[in-house]
């Protein structure tokens, strides 16, 4: 049975959930769940907040919603981040993003 991402509700309905970013990989994808936390491959280098970019815009894609809906709480300069989505459920984010 796969590993299941931990999530937590906001007291304002936010979804948030931990990721692991994997900066300079061959290419962007999401690569499954380790330790509770999203493991995220990133084709960007992190150098100016490319890595950050694509990590948002990839997780928005995923999750079918508007890019300014998906916000990074944590760790803007490290590898372990916190995520913020808001307008979906803890199902519909671990659905949508087959966890």
């Amino acid at each position: 049975m796969p590993e299941a991402l931990r999530v937590t509700v906001t007291r304002e309905g936010a979804v948030r959930f931990d990721v692991s970013a994997k900066p300079r990989a061959r290419e962007g994808r999401i690569a499954g769940v380790r330790d509770g936390a999203l493991v995220v491959r990133l084709a960007s280098p992190p150098v100016d907040g490319a890595a950050n970019d694509e990590l948002l815009s990839a997780l928005a894609s995923a999750l079918g919603l508007p890019r300014r809906d998906v916000t990074l709480v944590r760790g803007e300069s490290g590898r372990h981040k916190q995520i913020e989505v808001r307008g979906l459920s803890p199902e519909a984010v671990r659905a949508r993003l087959e966890c």
